[in-house]
């Protein structure tokens, strides 16, 4: 294999497909890409049997072929390398790759070709579009509810499904870690109509979520039961599902709250991360005390003292205290684009709904907790 492109484009795509390389394997070719040269184009693979990212790059192809490298290595090399320098990279026997810019030499050692995993996907039976900017926007404000416990594992990602509200079909992304919950949704997109609800694993929406980053192109995804594939441009990913069961969200969103709480977001989320710096780190726990046309914060700590602050909010129901998790609370008014936030309650004792006052594509629940 003989292989010329840039410099540039080859630490793009390094950069792109060496993430999901762990830094310790216990089988050595998951250390390694896989880099295969056919035509004007070179593709470079990287996997860890749960996820695999694929990008092409053009280039110019002396002689195809294919080898394995370092990634770790490869991108470092690529790192340190001139910006705007042609790279030649080539091999002469199938244990070595030779890698040449200017007056810079490197050779790695390799392992086989036929040694690298590849993950079948031609069992992919539906797949519709979405814009970067929707998936962006789905990614972005639910992710933070996804567990990190490894005994629930199958809350350890995100929940992507078809669902029905107000009788129009919607495409929607739910994460819960069991104290929260965040239910995203956008106009489910032309072919999506009937797909299974599948579990993105944590590790492949961190993936994507990078992929996508300032990028304007539509992005394909197809489903199997086992597996799903996201299309961005010239790279791909491909990942397995995470083989569980998602709860029943519905039953934990309430029905019968009747108090509505509404507040600047900005200046609630400021108040509350003043308030809760007083609070023991353990619970980090902030009372609300709700009365007409305000709300008090309250924190206490044995320790530390105690804060209080009130800010003024439109509340026409009979007072109520309630305390909830400093910074879960501070983790979805973080999402609310819009100026206010609306929290509709019930009792101290019920899951709280939060809201954007602007915006009903996305809804919060949070559990309370006792002060």
């Amino acid at each position: 294999m003989k292989i010329t492109l840039s410099l540039d484009a080859l630490l793009k795509g390094l950069s792109h497909v060496q993430s999901v390389v762990e830094k310790r394997n216990t089988i050595p070719i998951l250390a390694n890409a896989l880099i295969r040269a056919e035509g004007s184009s070179v593709s470079i693979t990287a996997t860890d049997m749960e996820i695999e990212i694929n990008e092409s790059i053009d280039a110019q192809t002396g002689e195809a072929g294919a080898i394995t490298a370092p990634a770790h290595t490869l991108y470092e090399i690529a790192r340190k390398l001139p910006s705007g320098a042609q790279v030649e990279i080539a091999t002469g026997n199938p244990n070595q790759i030779t890698l040449t810019s200017g007056r810079s030499h490197f050779k790695l050692g390799c392992l086989p070709v036929e040694d690298f995993p590849v993950m079948p996907s031609s069992d992919m039976t539906r797949s519709f579009s979405v814009s970067s900017s929707d998936l962006r926007d789905l990614i972005d404000r639910s992710r933070f509810a996804m567990s990190t416990e490894e005994t629930r594992y199958y809350l350890n990602g995100i929940y992507l499904h078809v669902a029905s509200n107000k009788k129009v079909e919607v495409l929607r992304a739910v994460a819960t870690d069991g104290h929260r919950l965040a239910r995203v949704e956008m106009p489910a997109p032309e072919g999506s109509s009937g797909i299974p609800g599948v579990i993105l694993p944590r590790k492949t929406v961190a993936e994507v979520r990078k992929l996508i980053e300032g990028d304007d192109n539509e992005v394909e995804i197809s489903l199997s039961e086992s597996k799903v594939r996201f299309a961005i441009g010239k790279i791909v990913i491909t990942s397995k599902l995470i083989d569980g069961t998602f709860p029943d969200y519905e039953r934990v969103i309430p029905s019968g709250n009747d108090k509505v709480l509404e507040v600047d977001a900005r200046s609630f989320a400021a108040a509350v991360d003043r308030v809760a710096t007083i609070s023991s780190e353990k619970s980090r726990a902030v009372k609300l005390s709700m009365e007409q046309g305000r709300v008090v914060l309250t924190a206490n700590s044995p320790d530390a003292g105690s804060a209080t602050e009130e800010i003024e909010a439109k509340y026409e129901s009979s007072s109520l205290d309630m305390g909830f998790n400093a910074r879960y609370l501070l983790d979805i008014l973080q999402q609310v684009a819009g100026d206010g936030a609306r929290f509709t309650l019930a009792d101290a004792t019920a899951p709280a709904i939060i809201q954007d006052v602007s915006d009903s594509s996305a809804l919060y629940v949070l559990m309370p907790m006792r002060v």
